[in-house]
């Protein structure tokens, strides 16, 4: 459901897992890059002193190398970072990842590719990158370990290095055994040396995390139910956003809700059979808007591709997760469904 990026029929697979560095390549700050193009460690810590000897080091080594950087965690680790660096830090990126990747489908296009791509050619980029911390959401997490699991397959074949820290101390088990998963080289907390994932299946993760989405509500008076097809599509964004203005979306997030009802219901209609289901509804502190259709999206990197330059369509899917607060999907047998996510 993400215009030209929207595959249908059977899911397709991300393809062979890359071999993890060999052993014993060096700690966060020896990457050990000469062994793969794409590197894609865990790091596991249980306090900020562990915490920061293996992210600061990686920075460090980094830099001195010449190598572009940025540093994407939470913003009390960003500070913990920052001051540690003390001057150095003035040639890293520092992003927020509580704000620049509250939607984990934002993340790759949004914050790993927009780094890397803008570094000059020829130049191994290291970024540390930390998306799963203790307080997201249930509702948040399966997005988490999706995107996790997905970075290996976005970034294969590329000059980039990519260390994800995991808080030993406050994750629960499924958290930390997803890690394992998803990376193909850990960290453990402490002096241990890095090795490969005996657990390594990313896609597994991407497949097992395919579930179906919770019930929408059928009925009552803060819920909008509507069918939709080609000759439709304008007044049932109409109906989207009236409908979100009356459960407390303004401004932005008014027009981001327009945005998102019109490329998915648009999608529908090209890539789901001609048409599908629309339903908004407050819950909590959002707006939630899902869609409907008969298609399936077999494409697990749909959306998460930045278009290029010169790219006519394809960018829907793109485009609700750079907006959203949160994008959930599943594809199933009876179709797919994409249900999305507004702060109100």
């Amino acid at each position: 459901m993400s215009g030209s990026d929207a595959v249908r029929g059977r899911r397709a697979r991300a393809g062979p897992a890359p071999a993890p560095p060999r052993p014993g390549a060096g700690q966060a700050g020896e990457p050990g890059d000469s062994f793969e193009p794409f590197v894609h460690p865990a790091l596991f810590y249980g306090d900020p002193r562990e915490y920061l000897a293996g992210t600061v080091p990686f920075v460090r080594t980094a830099l001195a190398a010449g190598a572009p950087v940025a540093v994407a965690v939470p913003g009390e680790n960003l500070r913990l970072i920052r001051e540690a660096l003390g001057a150095d830090g003035d040639a890293v990126r520092f992003l927020d990842m509580r704000e620049a990747g509250r939607n984990p489908g934002r993340i790759i296009p949004g914050v790993l590719r927009a780094f890397t791509d803008a570094q000059p050619p020829g130049r191994r980029v290291r970024i540390i990158g930390e998306p799963v911390w203790a307080d997201r959401s249930p509702a948040e997490y399966p997005a988490c370990a999706q995107h996790e699991a997905l970075i290996n397959a976005a970034f294969r074949g590329r000059e980039v290095t990519i260390l994800c820290p995991y808080d030993t101390a406050r994750l629960d088990r499924r958290a930390l055994a997803d890690a394992h998963a998803t990376h193909p080289v850990v960290i453990p907390a402490g002096p241990g040396a890095r090795r490969r994932s005996e657990a390594y299946d990313p896609e597994d993760v991407v497949a097992r995390y395919n579930v179906p989405l919770p019930p929408a509500p059928s009925a009552g008076p803060g819920v909008l139910r509507a069918a939709f097809d080609e000759g439709s599509l304008a007044a049932v964004r109409h109906l989207a956003t009236e409908h979100g203005a009356r459960l407390g979306l303004t401004g932005q997030g008014l027009e981001n809700l327009a945005l998102i009802t019109a490329e998915l219901t648009t999608n529908s209609v090209v890539h789901g059979g001609g048409g599908g289901g629309l339903t908004v509804w407050g819950e909590g502190g959002h707006v939630l808007c899902e869609v409907h259709d008969e298609g399936r999206l077999t494409d697990p990197l749909a959306g998460r591709r930045p278009a290029a330059p010169d790219q006519r369509g394809g960018r829907g899917l793109l485009l609700v997760n750079l907006v959203a607060d949160l994008v959930r999907m599943h594809v199933g047998g009876g179709g797919t469904a994409i249900r999305c996510y507004l702060a109100r």
